[in-house]
């Protein structure tokens, strides 16, 4: 039998800490596949090198700023962290390739990269709970590409930036052409929130113009707010293809400025289109200035389960939105429409009772936040928001602005 004194001695036995995950290196200029990889000093050099390893979760995968890397990496291991480590410019990861960045695993966090220059998708997401933070995405067809499948994933904080190339643009059908994503959305669940999407603009035989800053196509639930988007075609734009859905998806705190020849905010449909019906889209306190576009467009059997618009400022150049009632003088067929303002040289459509035609007083053509004065101070209705899109909190005021901007 074991003393008082054996007892407190077992008790306070310490377990030794485990060792943490180990740290992988990676340096375009001065690295070594021979090497160890574990340290700055031992850092492994290729893509190739990488992709051939086995990481555990909780591993970290760090590349050198300045360096530059020309190929796919394929992020295979579920759990593991990839980032950058040093001074400097983000890591790159380039082309010409298909894909830049291929993530088939779950539950990855990735920080602190460029993909930049592929043929279809800086990053294309095939698992789950894939974290993006502060990454960069340019010159490809696709920004980030979100599989159909690749569900629950964040894309934060992050340059989604000149993604403008076409993975189709040609006369051989009059309605195919297709690219120049900033991301382009298939899953379900997904957060697109705080970045900077910007220069998604190509020409294209079929449409003039095509392009969007986020493109939602088969994806459900999907949330995409507080971004900043700028001279991209559209900025949204939804459908499905047969046998699936795209609904409930939420539009919040965005500001869509452009100064391109053409644009549009947002574009969906009813059951009457090939792609359609888009159900219960919700667009709520975005703020859009477009000199030389339209606004929103609902077609092909619009109706309140189609479309949902709450506390929006949409100025335009042109057409201001429209509406399957504009035609069929029924308002069974109208979007959801109230307490917006709107400014544009065309209306097709009804506005709600509390919306109003008027000059939203935006502070700049490219500075969405109201000036004194604005018909949209005051105008909302309470968002379900804490803060709009500079981060003032929206929590216990009695009245709030319509745009994304509280003044």
């Amino acid at each position: 039998m074991l003393t008082l004194a054996a007892l407190l001695t077992t008790s306070l036995l310490v377990v030794p800490a485990a060792d943490p995950p180990p740290i992988h290196y990676i340096d375009a200029a001065a690295g070594n596949d021979s090497a160890a990889g574990t340290s700055p000093a031992t850092a492994w050099k290729s893509l190739a090198k990488v992709n051939a390893a086995n990481f555990a979760a909780g591993e970290q995968i760090m590349f050198k700023r300045g360096g530059s890397w020309t190929g796919t990496l394929n992020v295979k291991w579920n759990g593991v962290t990839i980032g950058a480590y040093g001074t400097g410019a983000l890591p790159k990861i380039g082309g010409p390739v298909l894909n830049c960045v291929n993530v088939t695993a779950s539950d990855v966090f990735i920080g602190d990269l460029r993909a930049s220059g592929c043929n279809w998708a800086g990053f294309e997401l095939w698992g789950d709970n894939i974290v993006m933070d502060t990454v960069q995405a340019d010159n490809n067809v696709a920004g980030v590409s979100i599989t159909d499948g690749s569900d629950s994933n964040e894309i934060r904080w992050s340059a989604i930036v000149d993604n403008n190339k076409m993975s189709v643009d040609d006369d051989n059908l009059p309605d195919d052409d297709s690219g120049a994503f900033g991301i382009l959305v298939h899953g379900d669940g997904n957060k697109i929130r705080h970045n900077t999407i910007s220069g998604s603009f190509h020409t294209s035989h079929d449409y003039g113009y095509d392009g969007a800053a986020v493109e939602i196509f088969n994806g459900d639930r999907n949330y995409i707010e507080y971004n900043k988007t700028a001279d991209n075609d559209s900025f949204t734009e939804l459908g499905h293809e047969e046998g699936q859905t795209a609904d409930d998806n939420v539009f919040a705190y965005n500001s869509v400025t452009s100064t391109k020849p053409s644009g549009t905010f947002l574009i969906t449909r009813g059951a009457k289109s090939h792609i359609g019906p888009v159900r219960r889209t919700l667009a709520i306190n975005n703020s859009v200035n477009l000199p030389n576009g339209d606004g929103w467009s609902c077609d092909q059997g619009c109706g309140p389960g189609i479309l949902k618009l709450r506390n929006n400022i949409v100025k335009v150049g042109k057409k201001v939105g429209y509406d399957d009632s504009f035609d069929t003088h029924n308002p069974a067929d109208a979007a959801d429409e109230d307490r917006g303002v709107y400014q544009g040289a065309v209306y097709q459509f009804t506005l709600g009772a509390r919306s109003v035609k008027a000059d939203p007083l935006y502070t700049s053509a490219l500075d969405l936040r109201l000036k004194a004065g604005s018909p949209a101070i005051g105008r909302a209705e309470k968002p379900g928001y804490d803060e709009d899109l500079a981060g003032k909190s929206l929590i216990g005021l009695s009245a709030w602005d319509s745009g994304a901007y509280q003044r």
